[in-house]
């Protein structure tokens, strides 16, 4: 797939990204992730090793952009809210009207 990284177009599979990250050792995850295989990388290792760029030249929502059409899960900052399920509209009225925390 052909997937555009600091303003330059690369050809990327899934096995290509997998091969090259083979031998890779994980960095400490401290902002956007990656998980190939069984281990978690930070999004800016794994840009570094496939397009043997610096990892100055691109940014973190642009690997993840690309390894997320490859299939790859992705993960967002650590520690970040997850954003809070939709309350059902009769649970927002209960609550309005102060009845139970939840039905």
């Amino acid at each position: 797939m052909r997937c555009v990284i600091a303003r330059f177009p690369f050809d990327l599979t899934k096995n290509s990204v997998l091969d090259a990250m083979k031998d890779v050792k994980p960095e400490e995850v401290t902002g956007e992730s990656v998980v190939i295989g069984r281990r978690v990388y930070p999004a800016k290792q794994v840009g570094e090793v496939v397009t043997r760029q610096d990892r100055r030249d691109f940014s973190a929502a642009e690997v993840i952009r690309a390894m997320t059409k490859l299939g790859f899960t992705c993960r967002g900052l650590p520690g970040s809210a997850e954003p809070t399920p939709p309350v059902a509209p009769l649970q927002h009225a209960s609550n309005l009207l102060g009845g139970p925390a939840e039905v």
